[in-house]
């Protein structure tokens, strides 16, 4: 059940992060800063799942090192989505960031749905 949360969790950040790129792309500010704060709320409750997803690897599971990764990539996510919807209106460069982005779902898909066994059970 965990799992499933942790997924749905993502993948509304995902979407919210969608949504307020696209409105501060149009020079939509207060909605964008809206959905923003909106998913600013959503990265507690990622974080929140993500870590009780991780705790059991810390019983010395060899995939123990594999889980912090996971862990710190999670974390590394987030802050890039951030750093980019905090840079967009202030027309900042992005292309550093977008490369981190893809570099980071890479990792975290990898690890997560392949690597880890707690997968989707």
């Amino acid at each position: 059940m965990n799992t499933h949360m942790h997924i749905t969790a993502w993948a509304l950040g995902f979407i919210l992060f969608a949504i307020a790129y696209v409105m501060y792309k149009q020079g939509k500010m207060k909605p964008g800063k809206i959905t923003h704060m909106i998913l600013r709320l959503d990265y507690l409750f990622i974080l929140y799942t993500g870590g009780s997803l991780i705790t059991p690897y810390f019983n010395g599971s060899p995939l123990m090192p594999e889980a912090i990764v996971k862990g710190l990539a999670g974390i590394w996510m987030i802050a890039i989505m951030e750093m980019l919807l905090v840079r967009l209106p202030k027309q900042k460069p992005l292309k550093g960031l977008w490369v981190q982005f893809v570099i980071a779902i890479i990792i975290l898909l990898a690890l997560g749905f392949f690597r880890l066994p707690m997968g989707l059970n």
